[in-house]
């Protein structure tokens, strides 16, 4: 069973405190000694020690001068800028709005080639309408007590989303069937989002793959909506954060996952005939 994405955080910004621990040890100080030569209160290195308080840069170097291991500061400061870079609040990267969210990814997505998605809660972005995006992007406005930007917001998601129909990359999506039913929007939009997989769907490049609701005895259970770029990056969406993986053994295990879910699905007419369904209930 894979660790999840939020105490893989954790476990890299542990590895940092814990070789921060070992270098006072084996200076042979204790912490109020660290603290006194670093100049800040005991308490504090007891924090930064049990991986409570991230340590900055300065920090740092203080550290490693007072223990007589100045040449390892540098190491350890990139160490602990990879680990806090795992797991960003969605309230760091929202404060301003969602715009900025969005164009954020553009980088990302020019360097990718194979993009695999999968989602228990929504339709991809790659694959989200004007309309689906404005409702989705309202309620996570009002429910993060945000800069109201939807209208630019979803301008950018659709423009990135664009990427779809650039040659030279694949895109394997798969979602849990629960999604052609969670309205996000009005009905016009969700109708209007419904009908769209329908197209996208047939794509060559885009492979669009639902999972049935009434599959049985499923070998992998309903996981957090991720995004694999390349083989190089996994993106996790939890509620506080979006956590980045990057350790080859993770990435590979999201990998194993992701195959074993997309081996659940259905494609091609019997993925049409859900949305098809899904269309028809909306009544």
């Amino acid at each position: 069973m894979p660790m999840s994405p939020s105490s893989s955080a954790q476990a890299a910004r542990t590895a940092v405190a814990q070789r921060l621990k070992e270098l006072r040890a084996d200076a042979g100080i204790t912490g109020p000694e660290l603290a006194a030569r670093c100049g800040w209160s005991h308490p504090k290195t007891y924090r930064i020690e049990g991986a409570r308080t991230p340590p900055s840069a300065d920090d740092i170097r203080r550290w490693c001068e007072a223990c007589g291991a100045a040449g390892q500061a540098e190491d350890i400061i990139v160490q602990s800028r990879t680990a806090e870079s795992m797991y960003t609040e969605w309230r760091r990267k929202t404060r301003t709005g969602l715009k900025q969210l969005q164009h954020s990814y553009v980088p990302l997505f020019k360097a990718t080639r194979l993009f695999r998605v999968y989602s228990p809660t929504m339709v991809p972005g790659l694959l989200q309408t004007e309309g689906y995006a404005r409702g989705l992007m309202t309620g996570i406005t009002r429910f993060r007590e945000i800069p109201d930007d939807v209208a630019v917001a979803v301008a950018a998601r659709l423009e990135r989303s664009q990427i779809i129909h650039e040659p030279g990359r694949r895109f394997v999506l798969v979602i849990e069937e629960s999604v052609l039913y969670y309205q996000l929007g009005d009905q016009d939009a969700m109708a209007a989002q419904l009908g769209y997989l329908l197209t996208a769907g047939a794509l060559p490049q885009v492979s669009l793959g639902i999972i049935p609701s009434a599959v049985r005895a499923r070998p992998m259970w309903p996981q957090e909506l991720f995004h694999m770029y390349d083989e190089a990056l996994v993106s996790v969406e939890l509620l506080a954060a979006r956590v980045q993986v990057t350790q080859p053994t993770e990435i590979a295990l999201y990998a194993r996952a992701f195959e074993q879910l997309r081996g659940m699905a259905v494609y091609g007419a019997d993925a049409r005939a859900l949305v098809v369904k899904a269309i028809g209930a909306l009544g």
